[in-house]
């Protein structure tokens, strides 16, 4: 029985050793197993330059970022706190003896933090890759904000931005107007966490308009609406050229996110060119002859039409007209795969 747990303890430490060593092979960052006691060691022995008087008496606790990723000392990347703030000797030794001592070499809150290209470089230094690669040009970065300017370092817990309970109150600190959206009744489930911001948008940088994550708006949202996607049979110009035609992603008072009711949103495009039930002409000439008294029927009997030729028919007016419903007929607005569906009725 012994034996038995001998021979299983060191299979595990050899897996163990094998597990560390492919780790340490695919990080080349990181040092040899051995030498990593020492390394973290020494970068403790920094920190504790700075946290001798730098501790939870901060307006933002600083020993808290022990809790986070920045914290972890067992990984050799991780920083420490000269890796951001700079070596700030003066800081540091004070050589003058001034009651206030002068300011760390990067700073990265306050009324006198550093410039954000100076932040952002701090920062862009060990986080370079991936999404972060467009930062450069960014629409965020022409607007002079900073890393700080949504994530926070010394926190107890997740940065806010990953959070997806917090990560929209972030952004609508900015983004107001979004916010105000969102609180319609027709709108992405952004108030319940089911859909945020960094879910459609990259706010490090895109290569499509407005940081979606795509290259283009409507294959950003095909990413959760692929039945809208398409290749149709007969596809709707005007869905296929951006979603944002006809929609507003953030919120609206028409259901579904539409940027305005039917029939008007339909007629920003089809107007009155050709003669349909659904359409309106003018006031004194509606097809199926709605009037709205018995003076105004006297005043349209006997005559017609200017598009169709035809008669003002003095009865009810027609059921596109009174219920204003393209969709109620043309059910398949994205496209159709139907035969018989050019018309989209289908």
């Amino acid at each position: 029985m012994k034996l038995r747990k001998l021979i299983s303890l060191l299979a595990l430490l050899a897996g163990t050793a094998t597990v560390s060593a492919a780790f340490a092979a695919d990080n080349p960052a990181l040092p040899d197993l051995p030498n990593r006691a020492s390394t973290v060691s020494a970068a403790l022995k920094k920190d504790a330059i700075c946290t001798a008087c730098h501790d939870e008496s901060e307006e933002r606790p600083i020993l808290a970022m022990y809790k986070t990723r920045h914290g972890v000392k067992a990984d050799a990347r991780t920083p420490n706190c000269q890796s951001c703030h700079g070596e700030s000797e003066a800081h540091v030794k004070n050589p003058e003896g001034k009651s206030k001592r002068p300011l760390p070499d990067r700073r990265f809150v306050g009324k006198n933090k550093s410039d954000a290209d100076v932040i952002n470089d701090s920062c862009l230094s060990c986080h370079k890759a991936g999404k972060r690669n467009l930062w450069q040009g960014s629409k965020h970065q022409s607007q002079d904000l900073s890393c700080v300017s949504c994530h926070q370092v010394h926190t107890q817990g997740k940065d806010r931005m990953l959070e997806r309970t917090a990560q929209p109150d972030a952004c609508f600190s900015c983004h107001k107007t979004e916010r105000s959206e969102t609180l319609r009744h027709s709108t992405h489930p952004i108030q319940a966490g089911k859909v945020v911001c960094s879910d459609c948008h990259n706010p490090h940088g895109s290569e499509g308009p407005k940081l979606m994550k795509d290259i283009s708006v409507r294959d950003t949202c095909f990413s959760c609406h692929a039945e809208k996607r398409g290749p149709f049979l007969w596809e709707h110009p005007s869905a296929m050229d951006d979603c944002m035609n006809c929609h507003t992603p953030h919120g609206s008072s028409n259901a579904p996110l539409l940027k305005a009711r039917s029939p008007w949103l339909c007629q920003s495009c089809h107007a009155d060119g050709a003669p349909h039930p659904g359409t309106v002409y003018s006031a004194a000439n509606l097809p199926g002859g709605a009037v709205a008294n018995a003076s105004s029927q006297s005043a349209l009997a006997g005559t017609t039409n200017p598009l169709t030729g035809q008669g003002v028919a003095m009865n009810n007016p027609s059921a596109q007209l009174a219920f204003r419903g393209c969709t109620n007929c043309h059910t398949q607005v994205h496209g159709s795969n139907s035969p018989g569906g050019k018309r989209f009725v289908r």
